[in-house]
């Protein structure tokens, strides 16, 4: 990750001059912060509910801490791709979009999960995923509170989820997801309506079991024991909805088995919807295939063998039953298409999120979006059905995003894609046409550069803040990989992001992170939606398996990113 350096500098909003270097150590609160960047002629710079104004941090010693408010990111400049001589005069606002990613929604309870691997790949168990919904209600919460972009004061045009919406690609986490942002009311259990049946309720010393006294590795290491947890979580809660457009975008955990086993093998349907939680296979080469597939890197040839290995699926060892759920069963890419086509959850629109009803007959999961006048947005389906976590896009899909760029040279352009240009190296062929190819993140950044109107590329998949500049053959065939944190770990972050004019022949595209919409500390016997957001976030932040730097680098948070302008002449 890029470090500041001489040509990283603070900035401030609308038309407002980069700081010298010295009021770095100056540590204004964030409110006088932006009182002393803007210039009294330009709209202030508005913080509040922003990571701007304040961002979560740890609170006092020990091993278990919680959260408290903590100083605002302060936004950097970055000239990697372009520089500004002097001052900009002004703004022309051209976009706003919130980029929403890995939201992970979970069916805590269903039999289908691996949690059994969680001392070796920590994805496997969160002691935080029961709450998704509540994180996720607030989250949006927050975007509708926030309602104008903070940089140009524009409204916001859209939200973009960028893929992993749902945690194992269930219809039950499907429901949720949609119900969260078209607004509707979730309860988040499933199986038995009595007794919660997963993981965290079955008292092994592996996993956090919030409501038994049980000696946890989590509550040795000051995890608070919550009598009465499961009845929270369970309670009805409703999603107001998001207020803006919002589309959806194809991740690998929405279209696979826990993100790395294609479901396109019937038997997972049994698994999923049945009355015996995975603890292994009946087989040993299964559980060897399984294993392997947790604990060795997405690509390799041995994860590949897994996947094949996998291909059919002896019977589940039957020590662990739980309560059957129909509701459970995995859901294929048109069902998912088609659901967001349901006039329920059209919400604030548009019908299909992107998607629509020629899509779902094509079985075609990409497409474009008018985002605002000017800007369209390209939808990307990086996974691949075949499985394994990492991503491709096929040769007709790669095909059409060459086509789709060449016919849209006026506009700016907005990649939205699951996966990054360096996790896209799944050499795993298409199953609808293994003998074609299929394509990398280093092909489609190639495929990018040799269209100017690309700005960005705005993707998610490993869970962390970063910004890379992509360099082309000039500045005019280059463009920004905006790259943002999921909301199940730590951080729990979505990410506003403007696209202006910026005078001089230059663009600026502003990025800044927020949070949901709740409160650092809650008591934990309060069942309602936001203090079950908090307690979110803070179990996230304290997951032993938590890997650290997920918030990024300064340069990877509250910026401006400067580009050449495209398609402007200097102002």
């Amino acid at each position: 990750m890029q470090k500041v350096s001489r040509r990283t500098a603070l900035i401030g909003g609308a038309g407002v001059l980069a700081l010298a270097p010295t009021a770095l150590a100056v540590g204004l609160a964030p409110r006088r912060f932006a009182a002393a960047l803007v210039p009294a002629a330009h709209r202030p710079l508005e913080t509040r509910g922003t990571t701007l104004e304040s961002a979560a941090a740890p609170q006092g010693n020990g091993p278990y801490r919680r959260l408290t408010a903590g100083p605002g990111y302060a936004p950097v400049l970055r000239e990697d791709l372009a520089s500004r001589a002097s001052a900009t005069p002004s703004l022309i606002p051209l976009a706003a979009v919130v980029q929403l990613t890995d939201l992970h929604i979970v069916d805590a309870q269903s039999p289908a999960r691996f949690e059994m691997f969680s001392a070796a790949n920590g994805s496997a168990f969160r002691p935080q995923e029961a709450l998704g919904t509540h994180g996720a209600a607030r989250l949006i919460a927050r975007i509708n509170a926030i309602g104008a972009a903070p940089f140009t004061g524009r409204a916001l045009d859209a939200v973009v989820s960028t893929g992993d919406n749902t945690d194992n690609g269930e219809t039950l986490e499907l429901d949720w997801y949609l119900a969260a942002l078209s607004g509707g009311q979730v309860v988040a259990n499933s199986g038995s309506r009595t007794l919660w049946e997963g993981a965290q309720s079955s008292g092994r010393p592996q996993w956090y079991n919030p409501e038994s006294p049980v000696a946890d590795v989590y509550k040795k290491a000051g995890f608070p024991e919550l009598p009465g947890f499961f009845g929270r979580v369970a309670a009805p809660h409703t999603s107001a909805g998001l207020a803006v457009p919002w589309y959806a975008v194809f991740g690998n955990h929405d279209d696979s088995v826990c993100g790395s086993l294609s479901n396109l093998h019937s038997a997972w349907d049994d698994v999923y919807t049945g009355d015996v939680k995975f603890t292994r296979f009946t087989t040993d080469a299964a559980n060897a295939a399984v294993h392997t597939l947790w604990t060795t890197s997405a690509t390799t040839a041995a994860a590949r063998g897994a996947v094949r290995e996998l291909g059919e699926l002896p019977a589940l060892d039957r020590q662990w039953e739980v309560t059957a759920d129909e509701r459970r069963r995995p859901f294929s890419k048109a069902e998912y298409i088609g659901t967001h086509l349901a006039p329920e959850n059209t919400g604030p629109g548009p019908v299909g999120h992107g998607f629509t009803a020629d899509d779902l007959a094509a079985g075609r999961t990409y497409y474009t979006a008018q985002l605002a006048p000017g800007v369209l947005g390209v939808s990307l389906d990086s996974t691949t059905p075949a499985g394994l976590a990492h991503g491709s896009l096929t040769d007709q899909q790669f095909r059409w995003l060459e086509q789709t760029l060449a016919a849209h040279p006026d506009e700016y352009i907005v990649v939205f894609s699951h996966h990054t240009s360096t996790s896209m190296d799944n050499p795993l062929p298409d199953p609808d046409d293994p003998a074609s190819p299929c394509h990398s993140g280093d092909e489609v950044r190639n495929v990018l550069h040799r269209h100017p109107q690309v700005v960005a590329w705005v993707n998610g998949h490993v869970h962390a803040n970063r910004i890379t500049p992509q360099r082309g053959s000039d500045a005019l065939h280059s463009f920004w990989e905006i790259t943002t944190a999921s909301h199940i770990d730590f951080p729990q972050q979505a990410r506003i992001i403007e696209l202006a004019r910026s005078g001089r022949g230059l663009l600026s595209i502003f990025t800044t992170l927020i949070e949901s919409d709740a409160p650092y500390q809650a008591g934990y016997s309060d069942g309602s939606q936001t203090a079950l957001a908090s307690l979110y976030r803070e179990l996230s932040f304290n997951d032993p398996h938590r890997a650290p730097g997920h918030e990024g680098e300064p340069t990877d948070r509250n910026t401006e990113l400067l580009l050449a302008d495209p398609l402007g002449s200097a102002l």
